[in-house]
Formats: C-alpha cells, structure tokens, sequence
C-alpha cells in the first residue's frame, strides 16, 4: 500500500529525502522513510507478516528495507536506516543510495526521473484504494471512520480531510482511471477495489456511500 509503493518509488528512480519531501510538502507530518527510521526498521520488519496477505501472489515486493535490516541499519536507534544520524541529525546516506542501484540492477528496472506528482498519486491513491476495499469487505463502518483514523492516528493533513475525502475531492473516476493505469505498469497489487470501480463509474463518491448507509459523510 502506501509504504510499498514508497519503497517500489526507490527502485524506479526516487530517493528517500526526495518522497519524504514530496509527501510533506503535500502536507504528511512526516514523510514514511523518516518515520520507518524513527519507529525502527526492525518493527517494521517485524510487522511485514500482518501486511503479507494483502499482497497478490507475484507481485513485486521492495527488497531495500531486507538489506538494511539484514546490515543492522534499524534507524535513528542504530544511527543508520534510510539515512544517516550524525550527533542526532540526519543525513541524506549514499551507501543507500547505492543499495537501491543494486536492488535496481537485479531487478532490471530502468531507473527514471519520478515526479512528486507521481510520488503523490502511487503512494496516496493506493492509500484509497485499499480504504475502499477495507470498506466493500465490511471492516470499516464508513469512509468518515477511515478518515478519522488517518488524520488522528497517522500524520494525514486534516486540511485534506482524510484519504477518503480528499478522494472524493479529486473525484474518485479520476482516481478510479489512474488506478488502472498503474495496474496496467505495475500489476496485480493495483487491481481496483470493485467499491472504487462502481462509485466511479456511477459518478458517485465515498460521502454517497456513507449517507446511502446512513452514516455522517
């Protein structure tokens, strides 16, 4: 979702003070390789297993994050993760600049130029649509709910009004037609959520969704 497609970015040509800039100017508190080094790579590592059955088979999975956990680099608590701690401060670290060229090389990933639009719309409309999904699966009473979790509990800026919202902002066929295109590139990870596919088709929105079943939008 949100920290894989942040990873995946790396591999394609983004590095890690470029995304954690791009998602906090956007308006995150804090940017998801600064906050990996803050909580630790290793509980990071250690919470992989929850995550694992929402990822389709065959899908590609970000290799960086083994490398440094393997090397020991946890964090700021090891004064080495995504980047460099000298005396508390951080540092942009080429030697994990040179992990991703590797992990990129035996890919065969051509690296590019990313934009922080492109940062923006993998990481945040993935957010989405795996939202619109927790919701068609029951697991959430309504989009609001979603919102309310992400804005209190995650860093998502409370001027966009939670993932769900700043979806209907954008207009969710607008979502809807990138989230196909990225599925077309990236694959099966970004297969539509059939709640995102017949809200968008109809015109709809997660507000109608949540006012159709009687909850605040």
């Amino acid at each position: 979702m949100y920290r894989r497609e942040a990873q995946l970015l790396l591999e394609e040509g983004a590095s890690p003070r470029q995304v954690d800039s791009a998602l906090e100017e956007w308006g995150m508190a804090m940017g998801p390789f600064a906050v990996q080094d803050l909580v630790g790579i290793d509980i990071a590592m250690s919470s992989r297993h929850v995550f694992a059955p929402l990822e389709q088979p065959g899908c590609r999975k970000p290799r960086v994050i083994e490398m440094l956990y393997t090397q020991g680099r946890l964090g700021k608590k090891t004064d080495a993760g995504w980047y460099r701690y000298d005396a508390g401060s951080k540092q942009v670290d080429p030697a994990v600049d040179d992990l991703i060229e590797q992990v990129a090389h035996e890919a065969d990933t051509n690296r590019r130029s990313i934009s922080s639009e492109e940062i923006i719309e993998r990481t945040i409309y993935a957010l989405i649509n795996e939202g619109a999904r927790i919701l068609e699966e029951g697991h959430a009473s309504s989009a609001a709910d979603i919102d309310l979790v992400y804005a209190h509990g995650y860093g998502f800026p409370s001027s966009r009004g939670g993932p769900m919202k700043y979806a209907d902002t954008v207009g969710l066929g607008v979502v809807y037609r990138r989230v196909l295109e990225f599925r077309a590139v990236h694959g099966a990870n970004w297969e539509p959520s059939s709640l995102l596919a017949r809200l968008a088709e109809a015109g709809g929105s997660f507000s109608d969704f949540d006012h159709a079943r009687g909850k605040a939008g």
